[in-house]
């Protein structure tokens, strides 16, 4: 199964882009349950105004979500007027469909990375755990975090609790440092290309839509070469 994380920015946009942003983020989510993809929204970043998103980022799985994602990134072009400004003259509005490329590889713990040592339990507990190791330390050496567990006299049963105290952790840091990395990219891609849309939306209500690809505008402009040759 396939893992795509994108994120739907305003850039420095003003409110109506930031409107944008939301409103693509359920038009994304109607698409992705379509094409029998599962979606899982990370994170979102609320505007000034109501009903309005800075950014948002999703997570897509499926077998086809790869596929499916390069039908959306880009960048996306509304046009509209404005709901915030009645007089302003502006009719186009861009926003971008950003892949975060993030590694998945320190999700999956492997046992060869982590190693065991049983230790003497300090504290109270009485003669039993002062003379017997039975707590157990783990340590996942890749990213060099570790734990110590000793409630139990047995020391299979730490090593187990331990596992899965430590696993536990490691997934916790890798989700910090995946929050981190969607900020920090988020950033990076500020600035939105405002040439060539990928898809193209029309309309108040957001419904009525015209979409524009790559490929059809390719398609589009080869036909005009052709009906120019024909015409010569």
């Amino acid at each position: 199964m396939e893992t795509i994380i994108l994120q739907i920015t305003s850039g420095r946009g003003p409110a109506e882009c930031c409107w944008v942003v939301a409103q693509i983020l359920k038009f994304l989510i109607e698409d992705a349950q379509k094409a029998n993809c599962q979606h899982h929204i990370l994170h979102r970043e609320k505007g000034v105004e109501n009903g309005t998103l800075l950014s948002a980022t999703i997570q897509l799985e499926g077998k086809n979500v790869e596929s499916f994602s390069k039908q959306w990134i880009g960048t996306i072009l509304w046009i509209g007027h404005s709901q915030f400004r009645k007089d302003h003259k502006q009719k186009n509005w861009f926003v971008a469909i950003n892949k975060i490329n993030l590694s998945n590889s320190s999700f999956v713990v492997h046992d060869h990375d982590i190693s065991y040592q049983a230790i003497r339990a300090g504290g109270p507990g009485g003669q039993h755990v002062n003379k017997v190791s039975t707590a157990i330390r783990a340590k996942h050496h890749p990213s060099g975090l570790q734990v110590m567990v000793s409630e139990s006299r047995s020391q299979l049963q730490n090593k187990k609790l331990a596992k899965q105290r430590l696993i536990a952790l490691i997934k916790f840091e890798q989700v910090n440092k995946q929050k981190r990395a969607i900020q920090a990219e988020g950033k990076n891609q500020a600035e939105i290309q405002k040439g060539s849309p990928i898809k193209t939306f029309h309309g108040g209500d957001f419904k009525a839509r015209h979409v524009e690809t790559k490929y059809k505008q390719k398609r589009c402009s080869l036909k005009q070469s052709l009906r120019k040759e024909l015409l010569e």
